[in-house]
């Protein structure tokens, strides 16, 4: 498994705002969008990609194609949803898959409660979307059902993570070297209740509101 943290003065500075409790969700959500794009710059360095001839006004020339099959986009509902234009605006022409997550508050375990994806994926490089690595028991998860149905690449982009689920995660996935974690940073830790420190609060909340 391999980790990335990318260090760029634009990110430091979007990641600073997010972290603002004062900071709107209208604000909230289109820095998410601008942060994930910087992020995915960083995360697509290794995407398939072929020789392709075209035509310019001039002449004719070799070029760069992604290969097929195309990436597959899956943003985590419901806070990877709030990454998604971020990426897709980076990657067009990739297709978008669902996964729906979420945490037992009690056991911390994460349980699958929808997926709209592939059931064959063999071959597929698919970029993971979740705004926060705490515990690692989401990731985990979802990286088993991807590779059960043929994955051959996972790389996922986070905003924050804690070392705690890095942790886990390595456990769990650390022999592969097609597991790629990309990050705005790596927190300090987790709090009494796995939330991330210093963080940014609930993602889900702050870029969709608080839902009873």
């Amino acid at each position: 498994m391999r980790v990335l943290v990318a260090d760029h003065p634009l990110i430091a500075h979007k990641l600073t705002v997010l972290r603002d409790k004062n900071t709107p969700s209208p604000i909230f959500r289109q820095l998410t969008e601008e942060l994930v794009t910087l992020l995915a710059y960083e995360a697509t360095r290794e995407v398939r990609v072929q020789p392709v001839k075209i035509e310019t006004p001039v002449t004719s020339t070799i070029g760069t194609g992604l290969c097929k099959p195309t990436p597959l986009v899956v943003p985590i509902l419901r806070a990877g949803l709030g990454m998604l234009e971020g990426m897709t605006r980076l990657l067009p022409t990739a297709e978008v898959g669902f996964l729906g997550m979420a945490r037992n508050e009690e056991t911390l375990e994460a349980i699958t409660y929808a997926e709209r994806l592939p059931e064959d994926l063999t071959g597929r490089q698919v970029y993971v979307l979740d705004p926060m690595l705490a515990t690692g028991a989401t990731l985990i998860e979802a990286f088993k059902f991807l590779f059960d149905r043929g994955a051959a690449d996972i790389t996922c982009i986070c905003l924050l993570a804690a070392p705690e689920g890095l942790a886990k995660l390595e456990a769990a996935h650390g022999d592969r070297d097609n597991v790629h974690i990309v990050l705005a940073s790596i927190d300090e830790g987790l709090d009494e209740n796995s939330y991330i420190v210093p963080g940014l609060g609930d993602a889900g909340d702050r870029l969709y509101g608080v839902v009873d």
